[in-house]
């Protein structure tokens, strides 16, 4: 039988079916929009046994000649723009899309586990998985939620296990393709590199400059959290993925600053120090995202420590050091 994985090519997606690989699973159906090719480079060194697009894998999975053949769906696939405001290809893409793959799972009796996010709860500073903290400030965390609902109006309808994974800021290797979506810490290693500082926005909610704080969580993690719920049939549920604390950008900055300027001999220093030698700029916080930027988030993990998952969250100084360290070797 096949684990069915969409989205494979992309960041989180591709970094799973690796995580799969390197456990043995070979027998995959890797899903994914090529139209755009760059992604192909994030499945080169996986192992996969098929290839579908997109637009063809839900005809495909209405084959009579599938029934049985599919072990779990890991649907890592979504329009992640939050930016887009063309509602009706997020709607399709992020909504209509998974509602179909849902219908298909109950159907077979199989796991389904899906990518939500953390964009379902906008400016509340309360990140818990209740309907109460959701209210999302872009069509992109409506998309997620509306699916979310849509989920959890059918409940006593499941036959098997189903898993919503609600992603707070993720970082890490093969995101190269993300372009202007891609994670801080990846535009902060290029700003770095290339001009030899980084930006961050000035003062903005009542924080000071850059101390605008997210929940950074390592790409690494959210592919553990997947791996335990795909071991774990029995346990089912929407669940928050971020490390429980919030960090701020200048500890993304400085984390990436002293990482990129040991491999280069530069002394190390605080937040403020880089800033006084000229490797930290603070802009000013753009218009455009007035009313639509998240200024804290930090995901409450009590549900999912619940569900059994233990295993402790890199830090960004953890996690960024070391994701700055691969990229530096060429990784990523």
């Amino acid at each position: 039988m096949h684990l069915l994985v969409t989205g494979a090519a992309g960041f989180i997606g591709s970094n799973l079916v690796k995580a799969l690989n390197e456990r043995g699973e070979t027998r995959i159906i890797a899903v994914d929009d090529l139209t755009h090719g760059d992604k192909f480079a994030n499945l080169v060194d996986c192992e996969i046994d098929e290839y579908w697009d997109k637009d063809e894998a839900l005809k495909k999975l209405a084959h009579p000649a599938l029934s049985g053949s599919i072990r779990a769906v890991l649907h890592q696939g979504a329009c992640s723009d939050t930016t887009e405001r063309n509602g009706r290809l997020m709607l399709d893409s992020n909504y209509r899309y998974s509602a179909e793959l849902l219908e298909f799972c109950r159907l077979q009796r199989i796991p389904f586990i899906y990518a939500s996010s953390a964009a379902v709860y906008g400016a509340n500073k309360h990140c818990r998985e209740s309907g109460e903290c959701e209210a999302p400030l872009n069509v992109y965390g409506y998309s997620k939620l509306l699916f979310d609902r849509y989920l959890r109006r059918r409940w006593e309808n499941r036959t098997a296990q189903v898993v919503g994974l609600r992603y707070f800021n993720v970082y890490g290797p093969r995101e190269r393709h993300k372009g202007r979506m891609a994670s801080v810490a990846w535009h902060f290693f290029n700003q770095f590199q290339n001009a030899g500082r980084v930006r961050l926005f000035a003062g903005s909610h009542g924080y000071a400059n850059g101390e605008q704080r997210r929940d950074f969580v390592s790409v690494e993690d959210c592919v553990k959290v997947n791996l335990y719920f795909l071991d774990h049939a029995e346990r089912s549920g929407i669940f928050n993925v971020g490390t429980g604390r919030a960090q701020s950008f200048n500890d993304v900055a400085e984390t990436v600053i002293n990482t990129v300027g040991r491999a280069r001999g530069q002394a190390e220093g605080s937040i403020s120090e880089l800033a006084a030698a000229g490797r930290v700029e603070y802009i000013a916080f753009p218009e455009d995202l007035k009313g639509k930027y998240q200024a804290f988030t930090q995901a409450d993990l009590g549900a999912l420590r619940a569900a059994g998952y233990s295993e402790p969250f890199l830090t960004v100084q953890q996690g960024v050091q070391r994701y700055c360290e691969g990229l530096i070797a060429g990784r990523g």
